[in-house]
């Protein structure tokens, strides 16, 4: 299991994962991802965003991502999916269920920073330096949040892996204000 995948549950308040894929598991019904690039479910409780419409193309080219997202379920909210070969794994959840109290509570170690004029919490272990750095914005007037996790794909310098989800984040931050 992956940093990111812990660290995704745990803000997103994940009970159990898929192990092998990051995935949440429901008990009753499996993985809760569904088919790629499907719009079904793609817009998050009542935030009404999809994941994969908040980095255009140039959004993209921006963040170092060379190829769309694609659509997966993070804990029963929309996501989008990216993978940089090589490099680096993003995935941006939009939590309509979590506000950023929510997410102090569950990572109380975070960073409270700004993302252009909307509050934000940045969760990383810089003294484990293990490359997962993540950052929760809260949307609109506080009702729900969008997270935007990063993994490098060696596993270290947690700096960069925050450079690259703050980037994210203040790309993604005039959609969701």
């Amino acid at each position: 299991m992956t940093a990111l995948t812990v660290l995704t549950a745990l803000i997103a308040g994940c009970d159990t994962l898929d192990s092998g894929l990051g995935m949440s598991v429901n008990a009753d019904s499996g993985p809760a991802r569904s088919a790629p690039g499907a719009p079904t479910g793609a817009t998050g409780g009542g935030i009404g965003v999809d994941p994969c419409a908040l980095l255009a193309a140039e959004d993209r080219s921006s963040a170092g991502l060379t190829s769309p997202g694609e659509h997966i379920t993070v804990a029963g909210s929309p996501a989008c999916d990216y993978v940089q070969p090589g490099s680096f794994g993003l995935t941006v959840t939009v939590d309509g269920r979590t506000d950023l109290e929510e997410v102090r509570d569950r990572a109380p170690r975070a960073e409270a920073v700004r993302v252009g004029s909307a509050h934000a919490l940045l969760v990383a272990d810089r003294d484990a330096d293990d490359g997962v750095c993540s950052v929760s914005v809260s949307v609109g007037s506080g009702d729900g949040t969008v997270h935007i996790d990063v993994t490098n794909a060696d596993f270290h310098d947690t700096t960069l892996a925050c450079t690259r989800a703050t980037t994210v984040a203040e790309l993604i931050e005039p959609e969701l204000t």
